[in-house]
């Protein structure tokens, strides 16, 4: 670990790293065997049609996606890049968002207690990770090469729409007297938890509160990866499963989707410029 820690001198942290990555490569390879046990066994890992045809594609992109932006991100961070770090937040909340909702749909047994466990370590290490980031370094790197007030529009935008979705389709359930399915509530569910997180992480980059910098990269970066998620998914679920594939839908996430990676961009091309 001193090559490691050498590195890591460069990057504003005010502690060690080392718990944060062993709990990281733990998660890695708990996502990677959940996915590929999904892939291999749905039958046996999915008991329901309504699971299989959610959760199997969304195994593969996980494989595709989560597994690479998490272990990508340690690596660059390990390598002693400010953008490894700042990435490294928003990579364990994709799993997080993820799994969350894996465990408000699969039913009570192993591949649950797996899901729990997921989401448990992802919190431990979002927590651990920004402790341990000096907020106030950051903010001296990033001030006006960022674009701090487009960027925290942007979040606290999509927080707010994600979150005012979530009311409207439970109220709209309740009114109708509409049953919601179980892979969809626990999508909702999964909204309504990480959305607050978004809103306020969008407020303090706007404000350009220390903190605000440190999670508007990490937050645009999940952002991002889910929506680029989202789009894989809906190419490969009528590939691997009986569901019909809907090209209109494509288009809308891919244009919802810009609202987050056109200030991911920008905020990515500063972060990246700010360099010594």
């Amino acid at each position: 670990m001193n090559t490691a820690q050498e590195r890591s001198n460069n990057l504003p942290i005010k502690g060690n790293l080392s718990r944060t990555y062993v709990v990281s490569l733990v998660i890695a390879l708990l996502m990677t065997t959940a996915s590929v046990a999904g892939c291999l066994h749905p039958s046996v890992i999915y008991p329901t049609d309504e699971l299989l045809q959610s959760l199997m594609p969304n195994d593969v992109v996980n494989l595709l996606i989560g597994v690479p932006i998490l272990l990508g991100s340690m690596w660059l961070a390990r390598r002693g890049q400010l953008i490894g770090l700042l990435f490294w937040p928003g990579a364990l909340l994709y799993v997080l968002y993820n799994y969350l909702a894996y465990v408000f749909a699969m039913p009570v047994g192993v591949p649950f207690m797996v899901s729990l466990t997921l989401v448990t370590l992802s919190a431990y290490a979002i927590i651990g990770l920004g402790a341990s980031i000096d907020a106030t370094a950051v903010k001296q790197r990033l001030i006006g090469a960022v674009p701090e007030r487009a960027a925290g529009a942007a979040l606290t935008g999509l927080g707010t729409l994600f979150f005012v979705r979530v009311l409207a389709v439970i109220v709209g359930a309740r009114a109708n007297q509409t049953p919601i399915g179980t892979t969809e509530l626990a999508v909702l569910v999964a909204d309504a938890v990480t959305s607050p997180v978004s809103i306020i992480g969008g407020l303090l980059l706007w404000q350009r509160k220390a903190l605000g910098y440190v999670a508007g990269m990490g937050l645009l970066f999940q952002s991002s990866m889910l929506f680029i998620g989202l789009i894989i998914f809906m190419l490969l679920q009528p590939l691997l499963t009986t569901a019909p594939f809907n090209p209109v839908d494509v288009v809308v996430v891919f244009v919802m989707g810009l609202v987050s990676f056109i200030p991911f961009a920008l905020f990515l091309r500063g972060v990246v410029s700010s360099r010594d």
